[in-house]
C-alpha cells in the first residue's frame, strides 16, 4: 500500500482542530490509509499573523505559511459570524471581537449587548468558512506550487441567551436555518445543542471542506485533476 502522505491542518485552536478532524475523517474514509493528517501544533509550526481582509485571504495566509515551513501540503480554514444588521460584522474579527483573541465568552457577550435592541426578525446572519489548500513546489505531488479556496455558508439567526454546551465560539447563540429532525418548531436547536454529526452535516466548515476535499485527493494522491 505504500506510505501515507502527510497533510498539515494549519490550526492551533483545539476546538477547531477537533471539529476539522471529525469532518475530514468522514471525507477521507476511503483514503484513510493514504493520507495522514497532522496539526501545525504537532509539527511546532509558527502561528501566522492574519493580515487579510477576507476569509479567503486569511485562510491562504495560514495554509501558505504551514506549507512553506513544513514542505507539506497544508489545509487551513478561516471562518466567522456575519450579522446582517451589523454590516457583515464581526466577520474576520469574530475570534477577537472583544479585543482578546480567542476569548469566546467575552466575544459572545459583547455581540449580545450590541444586538440587545434589535428585534428578533432582524437578527439574521450566517457563519462563513473559507477553506484553503496549498501544495508546496516540491517533488512528489501530482500538482506542485498551487493553491485553491472554497467557501461554505450556514445561514441562521442570533438568539438572546446562550443555549447548549457543545461547539465553541458563537455556537451557543446561533440557530441554524437547517435543523435536525429532533428539533421542534417551538424551540429550534442552537449549534451548541446539536451533536457533532448534526452540526457537521449542515455547517459552513463542512460545506467548504466538502468542496475542497476532491481537489486535495486529486492534487496530493491522484493525477492532479479536480474531482467532484
Amino acid at each position: 500500500m505504500g506510505y501515507a502522505r502527510k497533510v498539515v491542518v494549519a490550526t492551533h485552536n483545539e476546538g477547531k482542530l477537533g471539529e476539522l478532524r471529525r469532518i475530514l475523517d468522514g471525507f477521507l474514509a476511503d483514503e484513510g490509509q493514504r493520507i495522514e493528517l497532522v496539526s501545525a501544533g504537532q509539527l511546532g509550526l509558527s502561528d501566522p499573523v492574519e493580515t487579510g481582509t477576507t476569509f479567503q485571504e486569511n485562510a491562504l495566509i495560514k495554509a501558505g505559511q504551514a506549507a512553506r515551513e513544513s514542505g507539506l501540503p497544508a489545509l487551513a480554514d478561516d471562518s466567522g459570524l456575519v450579522v446582517d444588521v451589523m454590516g457583515a460584522a464581526p466577520g474576520i474579527l469574530s475570534a477577537r471581537w472583544s479585543g482578546r483573541h480567542g476569548d469566546d465568552q467575552a466575544n459572545l457577550e459583547l455581540l449580545l449587548n450590541q444586538l440587545n435592541d434589535i428585534p428578533d426578525e432582524q437578527r439574521g446572519g450566517r457563519f462563513v468558512c473559507a477553506a484553503a489548500l496549498v501544495v508546496p513546489d516540491v517533488p512528489g505531488y501530482a500538482v506542485r506550487g498551487r493553491q485553491v479556496t472554497r467557501v461554505g455558508e450556514m445561514p441562521g439567526s442570533i438568539i438572546r441567551q446562550a443555549r447548549g454546551d457543545n461547539g465553541f465560539g458563537y455556537d451557543p447563540i446561533f440557530v441554524p436555518l437547517d435543523q435536525p429532525r429532533r428539533a421542534s418548531d417551538q424551540q429550534p436547536l442552537t449549534s451548541a445543542e446539536m451533536t457533532s454529526d448534526e452540526k457537521n452535516a449542515i455547517s459552513h466548515r463542512g460545506k467548504a471542506l466538502a468542496a475542497i476535499m476532491p481537489i486535495l485527493i486529486g492534487w496530493v494522491l491522484g493525477d492532479g485533476h479536480i474531482r467532484g
